[in-house]
């Protein structure tokens, strides 16, 4: 089973990772491109389409005309949203991290598909965005411009992984880059995390619950779809009634 999450806006570039051997991203050249295509953006431009205020606007401009000689860092100990906290990877242990190698993968707008020790520079694209390299329509996504490629690329590594199912713990905006071109044959099961007695949808928390279950996943090696209902972390509980085969939901009292 290999489980997949999506990036997360705020980035770690402070704190040293554990030592590791960083890998190289399957799709670098793909990430080149765009960066090339985003440092052609004005200021203005890139606050348009990212949604961000003129000061995160600049830092990203810089990030992107400077990306060929920006830092690099394994992914997994990049990324500090929501997701992250609760997946926090600086505590997991050695064998946990290359489990995870084998068994965890992160959606990205620049990146496309990564492995955690993948190792990435700065940058801010959301998959979502209205924009794509050499569009001249105004009406391209960068969805459109990945195409089937990252779909593909999942479906070569679940051969190679051998189980042939995804668990889904991306948000909608990144599983989008997939779910039209999920590979013949592949199971995918997604997760809802909900909270309280009427089962409220709240987003911080279900982010920091994906994070969670990824951890568990791969702390546990988790291989066996059976073994999903037994999640646990943080007071969630597996709602059998609520659930069905391809989507289990976990409710916190």
């Amino acid at each position: 089973m290999i489980a997949v999450i999506s990036p997360a806006k705020s980035l770690d570039y402070e704190r040293a990772p554990p030592p590791c051997t960083p890998t190289r991203p399957r799709f670098s050249e793909e990430a080149e491109t765009l960066a090339k295509a985003c440092s052609r953006l004005s200021r203005k431009r890139l606050a348009e389409l990212i949604k961000i205020s003129p000061a995160l606007a600049k830092l990203n401009a810089d990030r992107y005309r400077g990306f060929a000689d920006a830092p690099e860092r394994p992914a997994l100990f990049a990324f500090a949203g929501d997701v992250y906290v609760g997946l926090d990877a600086y505590s997991l242990d050695e064998e946990a991290v290359a489990y995870a190698q084998d068994h965890l993968r992160m959606l990205s707008g620049l990146y496309g598909l990564l492995r955690p020790l993948d190792a990435i520079r700065p940058y801010r694209l959301e998959m979502g965005t209205r924009w794509a390299p050499g569009d001249r329509s105004g009406r391209d996504r960068l969805t459109d411009w990945w195409g089937d490629r990252i779909a593909r690329a999942l479906g070569e590594e679940l051969g190679a992984e051998g189980s042939g199912v995804i668990l889904n713990l991306a948000s909608e905006e990144y599983w989008a880059a997939v779910d039209k071109f999920v590979p013949a044959g592949a199971g995918v099961i997604a997760v809802d995390f909900r909270e309280g007695p009427d089962a409220r949808f709240v987003s911080f928390h279900a982010k920091k619950a994906r994070g969670m279950m990824a951890r568990w996943v791969v702390e546990h090696r988790i291989q066996d779809p059976a073994a999903l209902p037994g999640f646990d972390a943080d007071g969630y509980r597996h709602d059998a009634q609520a659930s069905t085969p391809d989507r289990l939901r976990f409710v916190r009292a």
